[in-house]
Formats: C-alpha cells, sequence, structure tokens
C-alpha cells in the first residue's frame, strides 16, 4: 500500500512539473518516448538479473 502512494505522489509531482513546462513553454524535461520506455526496461532488468547473482 505504501509503493502505491508513493507512485500516485510522484505521478502527482509529474503532472505538476509538466503543467508548469507547458505553461512557461519550456521542453518537458523527459526523453523521447521510445528512448524513455528502453529506459526504465533497461533498468527494471538489470535489477533484476543483479538479483539473480547478489
Amino acid at each position: 500500500m505504501a509503493e502505491l502512494i508513493i507512485s500516485l505522489k510522484a505521478a502527482l509531482a509529474g503532472a505538476v512539473l509538466g503543467g508548469v513546462c507547458q505553461k512557461l513553454k519550456l521542453p518537458l524535461p523527459a526523453p523521447p518516448v521510445l528512448a524513455g520506455v528502453m529506459g526504465i526496461f533497461g533498468v527494471l532488468l538489470g535489477g533484476k538479473i543483479a538479483g539473480l547473482f547478489f
């Protein structure tokens, strides 16, 4: 349950930051969609592989 609350807070913070950037006409502080997804997948996969060995 605590992880869900933290995830919701992170999503809310991201939405607020995105809104502020849009209002100030700044570029979004995020990688392109495919690069972002692949980066997150890589971190997840690396963590799972490391968990098998350590």
